[in-house]
């Protein structure tokens, strides 16, 4: 399906992108670059990548689909490195977990080539990164958010379907807005709570007494605490405003379930915890409501 895969971020998400396309024979060659020259040594020592090239452009050259996997923060920067190389006939996506700032720096550094760019958040990864830990199975069976604009080219998104339906994916198309609104919900506000929660316990006289107690639900619950600082340090900063509204709603709710307890109202109780229970036996990741 395509000769070249430009891949720049050889971490996680990228490198296991690149193992999934070879395995799925969708491309034949991969060159790679990363900010660090000993990630990108070793994504070709691993095979995962088949060239290494010492700038984001030159990982460009020659492609016809360029796949950014930086964090966030990074993206305007790299979209400016390889501006001059990215054709109408190149497929270039993402793999930010926010989107509208993503498209925002994508429209002023592409500029007239922001047609070729189809913004995709694939909901999947995992607590550790790093080129080490890339699987070429981390995305079979997992959701992928589209979040083309306007000018996104017709080709390069019916492009950018085919290749994640190919690579085991279900994939949903929604707006910026939409996707940024939603994620901050479901995902970036977990993400917070967690290291919220971590740091109010650990950071309490007895605070690592009472982690030693902890147990499969208290693991479960704080899984996402152990998620990559910086990357989530960017994720959650690019989308504040979504967040923080989304917290202040947290908020309200946790708020009411304090005033119940406060009283001593064990049927007011019952009623919030009946409806969160039932909300949470209802939901299925798979529901077309649960991106």
């Amino acid at each position: 399906m395509f000769e070249q895969l430009g891949l720049i971020g050889c971490g996680l998400m990228g490198g296991s992108f690149a193992m999934a396309l070879k395995r799925a024979g969708l491309v034949k060659r991969v060159v790679g670059y990363s900010k660090s020259p000993s990630t990108t040594e070793h994504a070709r020592i691993m095979g995962v990548i088949d060239v290494e090239a010492p700038s984001a452009l030159l990982a460009v050259s020659g492609a016809d689909i360029v796949l950014i996997a930086v964090p966030v923060a990074a993206t305007e920067a790299t979209f400016k490195a390889i501006k001059h190389l990215v054709t109408p006939n190149m497929l270039v996506m993402d793999v930010g977990s926010t989107k509208r700032e993503v498209i925002d720096a994508g429209r002023r550094a592409l500029r007239e080539q922001i047609g070729s760019f189809v913004p995709a958040h694939p909901i999947a990864g995992k607590e550790v990164s790093g080129i080490e830990n890339a699987d070429p199975d981390l995305y079979n069976g997992r959701q992928v958010i589209l979040t083309p604009i306007e000018r996104t080219l017709t080709a390069q998104l019916q492009k950018a379907v085919e290749v994640w339906t190919r690579l085991g994916c279900r994939v949903q198309k929604m707006s910026p807005e939409q996707h940024d609104a939603a994620f901050a919900a479901v995902s970036h506000l977990p993400h917070l709570i967690a290291f919220a929660l971590m740091n109010a316990i650990s950071r309490q006289p007895q605070g690592q007494d009472f982690l030693s107690l902890g147990g499969p639900g208290f693991r479960d619950f704080t899984r996402i605490a152990a998620s990559d600082p910086k990357i989530w340090r960017d994720i959650l900063i690019s989308n504040r405003e979504e967040l923080l509204e989304q917290s202040k709603i947290f908020q309200r709710n946790l708020q009411a379930l304090e005033l119940v307890i406060s009283n001593g109202n064990v049927e007011a109780l019952e009623d919030l915890l009946q409806q969160a229970s039932e909300t949470r036996a209802h939901w299925s990741m798979t529901s077309k409501h649960n991106p």
